[in-house]
């Protein structure tokens, strides 16, 4: 299929998916179900996604978000034996890992409409419908990527990371995490917080919306929130907050450097951080 007759085929199951969002007794209709199942299998093979890198900045697909939503009342509830496991869900389970050369170790788990990229590496781990996981990825053990979160390249999630999903409201942003990136053991990162290519997260480092980014690699800090750029190094913090009680520290995330252009991709976690004599 070529992009013009992509594009216009997009377009159409666009269109049928808003016209069933605002109505939703359209959801009845054959076709309008089979739209809806055309648009998670596309997810699934990874040639639709949630959120995608246009000309340098990402656009959020919220008709893609949409389609997903309308997944959930279409969907019947049933047993999926494994072995002796049993599971009691709507959505199914992910298959044909060997196909699409992913490694899966017991006891991964991905849903069906998510989409994880040659090389990806699941250790025990779980990765929601919607998500997009690129090539080389390791999601480590204990680790999940929500709803459609979008993971890029060689990425290193660590032990029980947390990385947020979002379907509702439809409006907000999913989490980006940029090629290349190693998150820390146990980070959390939520609510849209987009960490760029590269970047490096400490140890139990907590991101969301409004959690504030200072950097104190310069002279004077600099704040920003929900954007941590790219080949960042960061470590949790904590601020000094007033409250009617008193005075508490809360978390923030101190940007303490940079990570060398020298330094190797797949360096890791611990030698990123000596480079900046932080104690590990």
């Amino acid at each position: 299929m070529n992009d013009e007759i992509l594009s216009i085929h997009m377009e159409q199951l666009q269109k049928t998916i808003e016209s069933a969002w605002e109505n939703r007794s359209l959801l009845s209709e054959g076709h309008v179900r089979q739209v809806v199942d055309q648009v998670i299998s596309l997810l699934d093979a990874g040639r639709l996604r949630v959120a995608e890198p246009v000309e340098g900045r990402w656009q959020v697909n919220e008709w893609v978000k949409k389609a997903v939503i309308l997944y959930f009342p279409l969907r019947k509830m049933e047993s999926i034996e494994v072995g002796p496991f049993e599971f009691h869900d709507k959505i199914p389970l992910k298959r044909g890992y060997s196909q699409l050369g992913v490694r899966v170790v017991p006891h991964a788990i991905a849903r069906y409409g998510a989409y994880l990229a040659p090389d990806v590496v699941m250790m025990p781990s779980y990765v929601n419908i919607g998500a997009y996981v690129d090539a080389g990825t390791m999601v480590d053990t204990w680790a999940t990527v929500g709803s459609c979160a979008q993971i890029g390249k060689g990425v290193h999630l660590s032990g029980g990371v947390g990385i947020g999903g979002v379907l509702e409201p439809v409006q907000a942003a999913p989490v980006i995490i940029g090629d290349h990136a190693f998150i820390g053991s146990r980070c959390i990162v939520v609510e849209g917080v987009h960490v760029e290519n590269e970047a490096v997260l400490g140890a139990n480092v907590v991101l969301t919306a409004s959690t504030k980014v200072i950097d104190v690699s310069g002279s004077e800090a600099v704040e920003t929130q929900g954007r941590i750029p790219e080949r960042s190094v960061v470590i949790p913090g904590t601020l000094p907050k007033q409250f009617a009680a008193g005075t508490y520290d809360v978390p923030c995330a101190l940007i303490i450097g940079k990570r060398k252009e020298s330094t190797n991709r797949k360096t890791s976690l611990n030698d990123a951080l000596r480079q900046h004599q932080v104690a590990v």
